[in-house]
């Protein structure tokens, strides 16, 4: 682990949460997997410390693993990724401020590296997903911005389009 630190993808690693959107404290212990860890730590190693090396620039992580209750709080699906420490919310910020064409680079470097489970597309950031174990899909879905809906991009078609990135407002 390079660029990163446990941390930011598990804030309530070192046994007490630091995050109060899920509802606990900083006096309320919170015991995280090991498996957890490990998945966290192989996401870093496998596509976020090398997406940083290739972009260039530094990128932040919004979300990482979730409990559960954290889960349910900021409106996540049951079956997440986010629950088992394989994905993070990435956005790369520069001077303060997010730009599409940044968002842009960093989604075509995650498909060209080619260690990824499930990239999906957001107007303010990427979810990007790793599995330690098992089969890796090279998913790419795209948020629509004006429904609930997920559009699945081929590989192939997402490498030649530049608007692959949904418009939307910014960080």
């Amino acid at each position: 682990m390079k660029y990163f630190k446990i941390r930011e993808l598990i804030p309530c690693v070192d046994g007490h949460c630091r995050d109060r959107r899920c509802g606990y404290g900083e006096s309320t212990l919170v015991e995280v997997p090991t498996e957890v860890i490990k998945n966290a730590i192989a996401l870093v190693e496998e596509v976020l410390d090398p997406l940083r090396a290739q972009y260039g620039k530094p990128i932040k992580v919004n979300s990482g693993y979730r409990c559960p209750l954290k889960n349910k709080a900021v409106g996540g699906v049951a079956h997440s990724q986010h629950l088992l420490g394989e994905a993070a919310d990435v956005v790369p910020i520069e001077n303060g401020k997010l730009k599409i064409e940044n968002l842009q680079r960093l989604a075509r470097i995650i498909v060209e590296n080619g260690k990824f489970d499930q990239m999906i597309l957001y107007p303010t950031f990427i979810h990007v997903s790793y599995k330690r174990t098992g089969i890796n899909r090279h998913r790419i879905l795209k948020k629509e911005t004006s429904s609930s809906k997920y559009i699945v991009l081929e590989t192939s078609s997402f490498l030649h389009h530049t608007s692959s990135i949904p418009k939307g407002g910014s960080l």
